[in-house]
């Protein structure tokens, strides 16, 4: 498993954002396949559609998949998946609590945690046992539309503050990846910009490639 949370961090579409048939998994295994083979070593599985059982089969053949390319997988939300599987997590503000997630999924579990545009946020997260701390939206997303905006130099203020890798998310692309990079970003999410390309691998090798550079 690696240890170094740096680089581009793909987040998949749910069924209703992008297959809503029974062919979800097929597809969603030939996707992220495709970004890992770009060179990408963070997933997060997002799913804010399917049923419970269906989530646990798809993050066990995702577990499977991302072994076989030395990455991450966080899941979305779902603690009781996580700690079925032995994966990461990322919470959001509403969906469940840092210090409960830290105990059940134990001291090198990968947990993450969205903090919008406030470091009040990032401070409570980081107390709790926060991993990596998320930062956004940054631009227009298709994703979270109503989301509000966050300044690129929060993720400025946050690398000076805390001693966590920091994730800028929010309508993340190739084009503005760069800016928010050079704000401070470790990582940069994006969801639409990796899945919704007609060349995932090309994609994701480029944003690899702005870490580089």
């Amino acid at each position: 498993m690696i240890t170094k949370l740096k680089g581009l961090y793909a987040v998949t579409a749910t069924r209703a954002e992008k297959h809503p048939t029974d062919q979800h998994l097929t597809q969603l295994l030939l996707a992220v396949k495709s970004s890992l083979e770009g060179g990408t070593k963070i997933i997060q599985f997002r799913d804010k559609d399917s049923a419970t059982e269906e989530k646990l089969e798809y993050a066990i053949a995702l577990k499977t998949l991302c072994q076989q390319y030395n990455a991450a997988l966080i899941i979305n939300d779902e603690l009781s998946i996580a700690a079925e599987l032995g994966l990461g997590l990322h919470l959001g503000r509403e969906d469940g609590c840092i210090e409960t997630a830290r105990k059940v999924l134990g001291d090198n579990a990968i947990i993450g945690a969205t903090c919008h545009a406030s470091l009040d946020y990032a401070e409570e997260a980081a107390q709790q046992g926060a991993t990596y701390l998320a930062f956004g939206r940054f631009f227009s997303s298709t994703t979270k539309p109503d989301a509000s905006p966050a300044p690129l130099d929060i993720l400025t203020q946050a690398k000076a503050q805390f001693q966590l890798p920091v994730v800028a998310i929010g309508g993340i692309n190739l084009d503005n990846a760069p800016y928010a990079i050079s704000a401070g970003a470790d990582m940069v999410a994006a969801v639409d910009a990796i899945y919704n390309v007609p060349n995932i691998t090309e994609t994701c090798q480029k944003f690899q490639a702005l870490f580089s550079s």
